[in-house]
């Protein structure tokens, strides 16, 4: 993959923030397995395991932690 999508980690609002971050998220996702047809075959089974959307969700804020430092949203 080599498009260039990321120009910035400053958003607008926290909202839009956390939604960089889920996609932040999901092309890491797409970078480290970029064949779509075994991301289809292991989604119905992270997609059911609490260990797995647990860490799904410890990723997401960590890349939010990321863009709320560069937007300094602790301080507005």
């Amino acid at each position: 993959m080599s498009d260039t999508w990321l120009t910035t980690l400053i958003t607008d609002t926290p909202q839009a923030g956390f939604e960089l971050a889920i996609t932040l998220s999901r092309r890491a996702v797409k970078y480290t397995q970029p064949d779509e047809e075994a991301r289809k075959r292991l989604r119905p089974v992270y997609s059911q395991d609490a260990d797995s959307l647990i860490a799904v969700s410890q990723v997401v804020a960590i890349n939010f932690q990321t863009i709320a430092a560069a937007n300094n949203y602790w301080r507005k």
